[in-house]
């Protein structure tokens, strides 16, 4: 048994550099077959190959991280980041950086918005319009949390933020409904988003990232005791979360088709009311939380 123990360990559990070293071919054959619908012995030798790579590096990926961070704390480039005031105010400082992450957020929010109304109104679309109104309400959010003045410190400071993070469940709550105009659109007309080629699978690879990312930030970002910070996490959930809408839509268009359409407009609906049902949860305990802590810390100063 520990002869067995020891012949898996030395198959599955690779050293991060070995793992990664795998990986990179083993996808990329996999996306190649897949990309030019081969078939045959060559099809069944990269799916397994891929397979292996998928829990090798699923095993290691802790190890990957470690490693990964490790070379990256000790770069020359980073030495020469932190050298600078400003580069180590946002290595260091964790609201520092969730508020350059939002700035940068509501700035691709505002140019998706440029290009989605314009798109709409030259067009006349609906479909374009609708996605507009979706960004829109993501970056009033983003300014919400982004807009403050000079906050006092201790529970007044505490007790502003609680009524922001509510008021971004408020404004999660309006866009719930633009969302689900949207998913009542894909669905109805069948429309979706569209990626040429091979790009597509690169959407799949970022749409999963922001996803999990999204999710671990949230839960670390609690730990931190600052409304504020949670509800811009919450916000790049939110915005995860449509992503791997869309990306649906486009996986079911490109090869989705010998389904037909019914098979598609069902699997859109089952995920878009999945998505809207998980946002407006959200929504709803960011507003029932804060107005909890908020009459709580009222009752304490009376």
């Amino acid at each position: 048994m520990e002869r067995f123990k020891k012949i898996l360990k030395r198959i599955f559990f690779l050293p991060p550099l070995i793992a990664v070293i795998i990986a990179i071919p083993a996808f990329a054959a996999v996306i190649y077959v897949l990309v030019k619908d081969i078939s045959g012995q060559l099809a069944y030798l990269s799916y397994l190959a891929s397979a292996y790579a998928l829990i090798v590096t699923g095993v290691r990926f802790p190890g990957i991280i470690r490693s990964i961070r490790h070379g990256i704390e000790y770069h020359p480039l980073t030495k020469k980041i932190l050298s600078v005031p400003v580069g180590r105010r946002y290595v260091e400082d964790v609201k520092f950086r969730a508020e350059v992450s939002l700035g940068i957020g509501f700035t691709v929010n505002l140019l998706y918005i440029a290009i989605k109304m314009a798109f709409g109104i030259y067009y006349c679309s609906t479909w374009f319009i609708a996605l507009a109104i979706y960004y829109i309400l993501l970056a009033a959010m983003r300014l919400l949390l982004l807009y403050r003045r000079k906050w006092p410190e201790g529970s007044t400071r505490l007790e502003l933020e609680l009524r922001r993070y509510r008021l971004c469940g408020c404004v999660l709550l309006v866009m719930n409904f633009a969302l689900g105009g949207i998913v009542a659109f894909i669905v109805w007309y069948d429309r979706g988003y569209e990626y040429p080629g091979i790009l597509i699978y690169a959407m799949a690879a970022y749409s999963f990232y922001a996803v999990i990312i999204a999710v671990i930030n949230v839960g670390k970002f609690r730990k931190h005791g600052s409304p504020i910070l949670s509800a811009a996490k919450v916000i790049n959930l939110v915005a995860a979360m449509v992503s791997i809408l869309s990306l649906e839509t486009a996986m079911l268009s490109q090869f989705g088709n010998e389904d037909g359409p019914m098979f598609r407009k069902l699997m859109t609906a089952c995920t878009g009311s999945g998505v809207c049902l998980i946002v407006l949860g959200m929504a709803v305990f960011m507003i029932a939380k804060s107005s909890k802590q908020i009459k709580q810390m009222k009752k304490e100063n009376c």
